[in-house]
């Protein structure tokens, strides 16, 4: 079948954190960007699994939070920004793989 395709949204060094590893994603800093971005990302098919890093996702809560009660397709997963993990969490790429089943 059709490779699913992993977005995310993010602060622009999550974003380009992402871009290495071959993830496009687009950067935002406020809520209404957030907003686009997300409806954007959701409205595409090919899309998968949507990321979304926690400082954005604190912009959008309550959307991010039905989004990842609701959403299907794309999955709308939350990962922690590129300011790091708290000590004694799981790394990014554990993050992404137990989300999505992808090592980065």
């Amino acid at each position: 079948g059709e490779k699913m395709k992993v977005r995310v949204v993010g602060q622009a060094g999550g974003v380009l954190g992402f871009s290495v590893a071959g993830v496009h994603g687009r950067a935002v800093t406020t809520a209404e960007e957030a907003d686009k971005a997300l409806s954007e990302a959701l409205a595409n098919k090919e899309n998968g699994i949507v990321l979304v890093t926690q400082d954005v996702a604190q912009l959008v809560k309550a959307r991010v939070e039905d989004l990842k009660l609701h959403s299907t397709v794309p999955l709308v997963v939350e990962i922690p920004g590129p300011a790091g993990v708290p000590e004694g969490e799981p790394s990014l790429s554990e993050l992404v793989l137990k989300a999505i089943g992808i090592k980065l």
